[in-house]
């Protein structure tokens, strides 16, 4: 191995469309979690990328949060 390298002729990753991803803490309820690691389970992809689909999706569709409370 070289003790020195020169990237001066180096070129960016060409396969990076996106900004990387940012890393969050997040805390969702024991059920939210268990729904999505089974749905991991029957697609074979990391429970934290379905998440991640979901909400890219909900931020695609402009969707809102319709919160509403019974009348006392």
């Amino acid at each position: 191995m070289k003790a020195e390298y020169d990237f001066s002729k180096g070129i960016k990753n060409p396969y990076i469309h996106k900004l990387p991803k940012q890393q969050v803490t997040i805390r969702l309820d024991s059920e939210t979690v268990s729904y999505f690691k089974q749905l991991a389970q029957n697609t074979g992809i990391a429970y934290q990328t379905i998440i991640n689909l979901y909400l890219a999706d909900c931020v695609k569709k402009k969707r809102t949060v319709d919160i509403s409370f019974p009348e006392a």
